[in-house]
């Protein structure tokens, strides 16, 4: 059985392209610009720009149509356009356009921008207006209201389609296992009977639902284990996910390098090698996905072994302080811009599934050791990411002892008791 309800929030072009768009930028003063002749001739006569010279036109994006031949296609000075991405910043959003995208452009008839605005998501318009130095952005917030959700269930098939099934989108389960992904493996650890509590934000603007918000807290029951997460920013900004006691859900390393199909060997010492056709030690896990699939590194370190392997095929080796190493086999190809004592960051894409070397179809092998003995990957225990500081504590408990009072709530089996009386 499944359970939604909802309250109000309780916290209160082509390679032209290149010739008009320029890479991000940081921020800096726009040296001064003179307008462009015909605007120069309007601004010095006696007759300045009226309203009526003005153009206002809503330029709609075609397919396969860059920045550049939109501007073009339109008649519109792409000199301007040069001087308008070098603004840097949510200005670079202009760059990135989709079919029926639509930008709001005004110019003085002859095809000079005195200015433009674009939606850049659900809660923000960019304008870019030409000034005496040039052009300048601003960034409108529109106002939007925030309202709490709660989804319960059962997990009967699995979480993905259980979860769907209790109005929970795509990105949302995505955000969810991506909290509980260091305590569970949820292709191998999940069970029939198992829970889920999520308490979740949407966003409306008059009255309308814009998109889905952050997940606030969340619980899952597995193997009748409950592990429960609340989100907490401490006062300097930063946010992560932590237990009720204020511990970090994080841990130093992923349990799973890739999202993957299947274990199609486990860590086994005695194992018979389906090549070699011998015992050979088998002192990793290999992970059935196909070939093409992003293989990310499990924790943050350095690469200490990239290239070709022997048996192994296209590997990459990171050590990860003084006492982690792992190890990654058989890849398709390496992540660009990646060489020997190249600093990843956990979660960062360092190459591809395939089956180089002495393998029989598209896996990951891979290999997880501690003070250079190999240890199960699948069973290890991984040392946890800082908890709350000491500083911030008191703030936390506070903050999300509201969190924690729903999801004892939001339990299917208390939900479903409560009404029952």
């Amino acid at each position: 059985m499944v359970l939604i309800t909802s309250l109000s929030a309780f916290s209160g072009a082509d390679k032209a392209a290149e010739e008009a768009v320029p890479p991000p930028q940081q921020e800096r003063e726009i040296p001064l610009r003179l307008p462009d002749a015909p605007l120069m001739q309007a601004l010095m006569s006696e007759d300045p720009l009226s309203d009526a010279d003005i153009q206002v036109r809503t330029l709609e994006v075609k397919p396969g149509e860059t920045l550049a031949r939109l501007f073009q296609r339109n008649g519109l000075n792409r000199t301007d356009l040069h001087h308008i991405m070098q603004l840097g910043g949510e200005v670079q959003s202009l760059a990135r356009l989709s079919p029926g995208d639509q930008i709001e452009v005004r110019d003085d008839g002859h095809g000079n921008i005195l200015g433009l605005s674009r939606q850049v998501d659900s809660e923000r318009i960019l304008h870019v207006h030409q000034s005496d130095d040039g052009f300048e952005k601003e960034l409108e917030t529109l106002p939007v209201q925030r309202q709490i959700n709660y989804a319960s269930g059962e997990i009967k098939r699995s979480l993905y389609q259980d979860a769907r099934a209790a109005g929970l989108s795509n990105n949302l389960i995505m955000n969810l296992a991506g909290i509980f992904q260091w305590d569970i493996d949820f292709i191998l650890d999940i069970r029939d009977g198992d829970e889920f509590v999520v308490i979740y934000e949407e966003i409306y603007r008059d009255g309308e639902k814009v998109r889905d918000g952050d997940i606030l807290a969340a619980e899952i029951v597995n193997r009748g284990n409950r592990i429960q997460a609340v989100s907490y920013t401490d006062p300097e900004g930063d946010q992560d996910f932590y237990t009720p006691d204020g511990d970090s859900m994080r841990r130093t390393f992923l349990r799973a390098p890739l999202e993957y199909m299947r274990i199609s060997s486990h860590f086994n010492p005695n194992r018979r090698h389906p090549t070699l056709n011998r015992i050979r030690a088998h002192r990793g896990v290999d992970y059935a996905a196909p070939t093409g699939t992003p293989i990310r590194a499990a924790g943050d370190g350095r690469i200490v072994q990239r290239g070709r392997r022997g048996g192994y095929g296209n590997t990459i080796q990171i050590r990860h302080g003084e006492r982690y190493q792992t190890l990654y086999a058989h890849m398709s190809r390496f992540a660009s811009g990646l060489s020997v004592g190249s600093q990843v960051q956990q979660g960062d894409v360092i190459g591809y599934v395939g089956q180089t070397g002495l393998a029989t179809g598209p896996h990951l092998h891979y290999e997880f050791l501690v003070d250079g003995v190999h240890r199960n990957p699948v069973t290890v225990d991984f040392p946890a990411a800082d908890p709350v500081g000491d500083e911030f504590r008191e703030d936390f408990l506070t903050t999300t002892a509201p969190l924690v009072a729903h999801l004892e709530l939001m339990r299917p089996g208390q939900w479903y008791a409560q009404r029952s009386e």
